[in-house]
């Protein structure tokens, strides 16, 4: 089978895997959206807000790393773990020295207690077993599928039960935890080998200088991604941090999920053919036009209907969301296109070039977002998002042509 047609089926089984999840969070955000209050949806945006920057700020770049490597990664599996398990109870004492001073910055002290919640989620996260790479690595799809469906259809659940029960933000948090828990077991039960607690030192610094780079690109993209929230819930609360972060969400699932799928299966790809330029550059194309084809519909229905689709989905409460609605959809399809090259970057270790991209496109927003923001409310942190993305185009198609050489 060739590597397209063997990126196709991964494609099949990572499309019905996001297909599936992310229908069942667009289920969750509209139950939800009618349970609790923009507020809640604030408050739990606050915690989520430093929970991701914490697992960025830290982040290692194991799983590109084990997905990089040719030879067999059971060599560096034990490593790997060592390293994730002291990450994740750095981040979680992290998140409980920051509480205090997290309430101060965004004036909302009922998130403190959120804050304690949600420091469990990367303690536990921090024991998965590294193996988990595997799937993506053998393109074994197909398991990831299970694997992450039972854990995401866990975390919804138990998120919706609760949010019924207790109408209250920490529902949110509960069902992260219980998702977790669940990749927690699954991650030892369904893959081998199982990992020891010990390291190789010359492992460990080959591990983090070659992630070094992973690391940067996450602060940045973190920046980019958030940036907006953050300005968002210090200037205007953590109402209207609510009403963007669920206009964001219901923007990005639908269309920038579908960039996601086909980075997540073309990056492995791309490791098995990059020695074969011709053949890497025709795979690109293909799949950069199939990203354009899937993702511009989902995308046009929210840029000529936003009224219709928050009034019908999400009720009348949210109608606030329409203005925003058109820009961050136009950004989520035009990210999901070009963002296709980042898997290509990353497969040729030439993670910088991402870097270089996500360090245009903040630059491009940092320099718009708080006037805008001060003028326009959520529509302009929406048009910032958007204008830093339009910046760092011509960026990513000189990194195309360079990689590809004209």
């Amino acid at each position: 089978m060739g590597y397209f047609k063997k990126t196709l089926t991964g494609i099949t089984w990572m499309g019905g895997l996001r297909g599936t999840t992310r229908a069942i969070a667009f289920l969750k955000i509209i139950i939800l959206a009618r349970i609790l209050s923009p507020s809640e949806f604030g408050l739990f945006g606050i915690a989520s807000l430093i929970l991701a920057f914490l697992e960025i700020f830290t982040e290692t770049g194991i799983n590109a790393f084990l997905i990089q490597e040719k030879s067999n990664i059971e060599k560096f599996v034990n490593t790997a773990w060592v390293i994730s398990i002291v990450r994740g109870i750095l981040i979680s004492l992290l998140l409980l020295l920051s509480a205090n001073f997290l309430t101060i910055f965004f004036d909302a002290p009922e998130s403190k207690n959120l804050i304690y919640l949600i420091a469990v989620i990367p303690f536990l996260r921090g024991f998965i077993n590294p193996s988990i790479v595997k799937f993506q690595k053998d393109l074994t799809f197909n398991k990831e599928f299970y694997y992450k469906t039972l854990s995401f259809v866990i975390d919804s659940g138990v998120a919706i039960w609760l949010a019924v029960t207790i109408k209250s933000a920490s529902a949110l948090v509960f069902g992260m935890i219980a998702g977790v828990i669940v990749e927690l077991f699954i991650s030892y039960l369904w893959i081998k080998p199982i990992p020891r607690l010990s390291f190789e030192l010359d492992k460990l610094k080959l591990v983090l200088s070659r992630g070094k780079w992973i690391t940067l690109w996450g602060i940045l993209d973190y920046f980019y991604q958030h940036g907006d929230d953050i300005v968002v819930g210090k200037l205007l609360g953590t109402y209207s941090l609510g009403l963007y972060q669920t206009a964001y969400r219901v923007a990005i699932l639908p269309v920038s999920e579908g960039g996601e799928i086909f980075n997540k299966v073309t990056f492995p790809v791309y490791v098995k053919i990059r020695e074969d330029g011709d053949r890497l550059k025709r795979v690109f194309i293909k799949i950069l036009i199939t990203v354009a084809i899937f993702v511009i519909p989902f995308g046009l229905v929210l840029v000529l209907f936003p009224d219709w689709f928050v009034n019908t989905v999400l009720g009348i409460k949210w109608i606030e969301i329409v203005p925003v609605l058109p820009f961050l959809a136009i950004y989520a399809v035009l990210r999901a296109i070009l963002g296709t090259s980042q898997s290509l970057f990353l497969a040729l270790k030439k993670q910088k070039y991402v870097v270089y991209t996500l360090l245009v496109a903040l630059a491009g927003m940092a320099i718009f977002i708080v006037p805008l923001v001060n003028n326009y409310g959520i529509l302009g942190a929406g048009i910032s998002a958007l204008l830093g993305w339009l910046l760092a185009i011509p960026v990513i198609i000189y990194f195309i042509k360079k990689v590809f050489k004209g």
